[in-house]
């Protein structure tokens, strides 16, 4: 089942509208350029996973974009309705994965379309168990792009995800299941939907670290979780810059994301990675209870 919540001033707790019928005009900017933003965050039994952080990210990508949304508060009451209507009758139960989305609008009119849509959360089960394969991908950009071009909107979550897609397919029709991202010179950036997260152990001091935010990449809401709870539990908190030798010669290395949250990587390239179930149920824990 598919929810959909349009926010709209007319509604102040969000229109409804019928998922299997079409809404959108054919030259709202969001379908003919890409001109937009979005967030996915996960819900547990009708309430929402770290809202405010996934608001927050909203907000900023809109700053970055230029893009005028709605306030906070309607996001907010929308995300309510459509969470609600998604758990029925029965009550709610479950995962389940809420989209939020905003583009610039039909061509002229100077007008946001925004909405949130809830779908069942997929299974990601026996990724988190067994792990994924993984291959590194240029991204094609150097890690200093970001300062130097900032109309990249590199940071930003935008509706523009042809290449990381592009990427994914890539990955998979070449036997693996994910990709990370490296600049062209050589710094690991993320994953095309998820945050690069490596664990070590050096002299009794164990780290969680994560490449620089300044290279560019998205700020990942999970692993920031994952960071506080952590930093609480005595772990040290490390923030790049990283190279593909670090992920070989880390402890573990995970994918992480809202949806997914945390995924431990078994390989990349084809080269083995050291796995600990004991350190992957201790970080799953760990990010479960800070989300």
């Amino acid at each position: 089942m598919t929810v959909l919540v349009f926010l709209d001033p007319a509604y102040p707790d969000g229109r409804p509208a019928d998922a299997g019928v079409p809404a959108l005009m054919i030259n709202d900017l969001g379908v003919t350029r890409g001109d937009g933003i979005f967030e996915s965050l996960l819900a547990v039994d009708g309430v929402p996973r770290k809202p405010d952080a996934h608001l927050d990210r909203l907000g900023s990508s809109a700053d970055l974009l230029d893009l005028r949304i709605p306030e906070r508060a309607a996001w907010e009451r929308a995300i309510a309705t459509a969470l609600a209507l998604h758990a029925g009758d029965a009550g709610p139960t479950g995962r389940a994965a809420v989209k939020l989305v905003a583009t610039r609008g039909v061509e002229g009119a100077g007008e946001a379309t925004a909405w949130v849509q809830v779908t069942s959360a997929p299974d990601n089960a026996a990724q988190q168990k067994d792990g994924i394969r993984v291959l590194l991908l240029d991204r094609g950009y150097d890690s200093l792009a970001a300062s130097r071009a900032p109309w990249l909107l590199l940071g930003a979550k935008t509706l523009s995800y042809a290449v990381n897609m592009a990427a994914l397919r890539y990955a998979r029709a070449n036997g693996a299941d994910d990709a990370i991202f490296t600049s062209s010179d050589g710094k690991v950036l993320e994953g095309p939907t998820s945050t690069v997260v490596l664990a070590t152990e050096r002299n009794g001091v164990r780290t969680l670290l994560t490449p620089e935010r300044r290279s560019g990449i998205l700020a990942g809401t999970t692993q920031d979780a994952l960071f506080r709870a952590a930093e609480a539990a005595g772990w040290e908190l490390g923030y790049g810059p990283l190279v593909p030798e670090d992920l070989f010669q880390a402890d573990g290395v995970w994918l992480a994301s809202s949806i997914r949250m945390l995924v431990p990587v078994r390989s990349i390239d084809g080269r083995g990675l050291p796995f600990s179930e004991t350190l992957n149920a201790e970080l799953v824990k760990l990010a479960d209870a800070a989300l």
